[in-house]
């Protein structure tokens, strides 16, 4: 709903000519005017998650229509658009249907008070993986002792309220900068424990409308305080259930059944083995990064997928020349024929964009008619304040450079 009444989902997939893929996923492709109908069978399986209605159809219908969506174009990541997919997943194998819902409601079968304790455990993990990881990679010089993006970003928020006049003050962005690497460390520590927990939802509440007030990051500041309520104790959600069985429904409670929710059939015995692999995946592939050369903010080998959150302050500029390798004629191509503003701000400070626009430029010019083609880039980037200094190797024909996930050698190193 926010995509469509914002115009995002004409702006940012039924416009633009040409979407960057994700690895292995070029088969994703815009399904035109009907992209439409695939963000309202989003919205309706969402509706109907929450309800509890055909609970187990719904959540592997958002599964896949809020994951497609995400495949579309690569430009449009976000760190918490992925731990929505990866948390929908997971509640594909959960029994979030077996209390308070329309399901259960129905169904005796389903109904039950109950439920093995993983259940509830293994959407902790995940909480805490998110925020551990995000304190982790604050643990840089960039962030720890330079106070960058921050000293960057803080100083333009002069209008907030209260702060405002204080933005400007190099403390200011070292106490940020400091604050939210200890907060995102021990937060979850803060909510595992009864006496802690309410000082930790407080601060969970505190750090995010303050980064929602600071920042235009979305919906995420609202996904994690919500999300943040799974520590809490079971008396605390059937109080919260009461207060809306009393607002919304009749004040009959249905009859309840006090029993466990077991998993019975073959399929259901796949959820412990399912999640289990997802979750160390989850563990290992923030640590990927280690296998390549090279200051990662640099090269962004390894940066997706690890929540790494607002680390950096990067700009860049990209301009691609066709050459014909045989008479040496060449021409620039002008982007914005090709790509939207924001896919060019994108698009100019990432290695595999870059790359994988130049060998779209060399199809598209080869089946013009276009001879022996090849591309080069000249690039440069800025990085956290730094100056700005050449991006990528212009002497690399960026068409003989197979896409993949080996590491990038026509990166040129950053001169710290």
């Amino acid at each position: 709903m926010r995509f469509w009444y914002h115009g995002w989902i004409e702006k940012l997939y039924i416009l633009p000519t040409f979407h960057f893929k994700y690895l292995g996923f070029g088969w994703v492709t815009i399904p035109g005017d009907w992209t439409y109908a695939l963000f309202v069978v989003c919205a309706l399986s969402a509706l109907c998650v929450a309800l509890g209605l055909q609970y187990r159809l719904a959540i592997i219908t958002f599964f896949l229509s809020f994951t497609y969506i995400e495949l579309l174009d690569k430009t449009t990541y976000l760190n918490h658009y992925y731990f929505i997919s990866v948390l929908s997943f997971v509640l594909i194998w959960l029994p979030m249907h077996c209390y308070f819902s329309l399901d259960a409601q129905q169904s005796k079968k389903i109904s039950a008070r109950y439920v093995p304790q993983w259940t509830v455990d293994v959407l902790k993990v995940l909480i805490a993986i998110v925020y551990i990881y995000a304190g982790l990679a604050k643990i840089n010089s960039d962030w720890l002792l330079r106070a960058m993006p921050l000293s960057i970003w803080l100083p333009t928020k002069f209008d907030v309220p209260f702060l405002g006049s204080l933005m400007h003050e190099p403390w200011m962005h070292y106490l940020f900068s400091w604050g939210g690497m200890l907060y995102d460390l021990g937060i979850v520590f803060l909510l595992l424990f009864k006496r802690t927990r309410l000082w930790g939802f407080a601060l969970v509440v505190l750090f995010h409308l303050m980064t929602r007030v600071l920042f235009p990051i979305g919906m995420f500041p609202y996904v994690m305080i919500i999300s943040s309520l799974i520590f809490f104790e079971p008396s605390f959600h059937r109080t919260i259930l009461e207060k809306f069985r009393a607002l919304f429904l009749s004040n009959n409670r249905p009859e309840e059944n006090n029993t466990l929710y077991s998993f019975t059939t073959p399929l259901q015995k796949m959820a412990r083995p399912m999640i289990t692999i997802l979750i160390i995946l989850q563990i290992i592939i923030p640590w990927r990064y280690l296998i390549y050369p090279g200051n990662i903010f640099w090269t962004e080998e390894g940066y997706r997928f690890s929540w790494r959150v607002m680390l950096m302050e990067k700009t860049g500029y990209a301009q691609f020349k066709i050459v014909d390798g045989k008479s040496e004629k060449s021409f620039y191509v002008q982007n914005e024929n090709f790509l939207t503003a924001f896919q060019q701000k994108q698009m100019s400070t990432q290695p595999d964009f870059i790359l994988e626009y130049a060998h779209y430029l060399g199809d598209h010019f080869s089946s013009q008619g276009h001879q022996n083609v090849e591309v080069y880039v000249d690039s440069y980037a800025a990085i956290n304040g730094r100056p700005s200094q050449r991006f990528v190797d212009p002497a690399v024909n960026l068409m003989t450079v197979h896409r993949g996930i080996a590491h990038k050698d026509f990166i040129l190193p950053l001169d710290e």
